[in-house]
């Protein structure tokens, strides 16, 4: 009874069935782990333009117009 390994009537086919499985359960470990992380880290619109105020990249004029625009 030479079913091919793993019970499938093809021989190599259970293998290739195992791999496959093997790197889908990979890779959706590693969208798991990485996956939240860029999704958390999205700042708000009002966030950035605190963040660019702050290291000096906009002045208080353009700073507060932006912020009302925001509103």
């Amino acid at each position: 009874m030479m079913g091919g390994g793993f019970g499938f009537g093809i021989p190599g086919l259970g293998m290739v069935l195992l791999w496959g499985l093997i790197i889908v359960a990979v890779v959706l470990i590693a969208r798991a782990f990485y996956g939240t992380h860029e999704r958390g880290s999205q700042k708000s619109a009002r966030e950035i333009l605190d963040e660019r105020y702050a290291r000096g990249e906009i002045g208080r004029d353009e700073y507060e117009e932006q912020r009302r625009t925001l509103k």
